[in-house]
């Protein structure tokens, strides 16, 4: 069994280079999957994908491409969802896991967010993100990969 790979939802994610660092760490390859704009990396562990600027192209090249055991790094709850069923790690920016047990609650709250919004009752901003997040983000990251690592290991022997 191949190595899990870490997927990145690239746009607008600001741990990036956190990303990088655990990965080569656990010499982990990355997909950073954007619809351009990015600068290319010339690390050889680091592949970039780019999609169509088209809604949700990102998301569906994730999706479509993420295996079991794989890691997937986005904020997006529906993407998170999608990866979830596939049995794929999933983690947020802000060092959030997203689970079996964590992600109905996660597209529950957005849709509820997301009513609050369209109907007025709330403002559409986000919380900011803090050097706590970052934090939280490395130490989730490196337990996912040490995870996954472990998992394929045990799977192919």
């Amino acid at each position: 069994m191949d190595a899990p790979r870490i997927l990145v939802d690239g746009d607008a994610c600001p741990v990036k280079e956190e990303v990088l660092r655990v990965a080569g760490r656990h010499a982990l390859p990355v997909v950073i999957v954007s619809n351009g704009g990015l600068r290319p990396s010339r690390n050889p562990m680091v592949r970039h994908v780019i999609v169509p600027r088209t809604p949700d192209a990102a998301d569906d090249w994730i999706a479509e491409s993420a295996l079991p055991n794989d890691i997937v790094v986005t904020a997006d709850i529906p993407l998170a969802s999608r990866c979830v069923d596939q049995r794929v790690h999933v983690i947020g920016p802000d060092g959030r896991p997203f689970t079996p047990d964590s992600i109905g609650m996660a597209v529950a709250m957005r849709d509820l967010k997301q009513q609050l919004r369209e109907s007025g009752e709330i403002k559409g901003y986000n919380r900011g993100f803090t050097r706590a997040d970052r934090s939280r983000f490395l130490g989730e990251l490196d337990r996912l990969a040490r995870r996954a690592k472990k998992a394929t290991q045990t799977a192919g022997s």
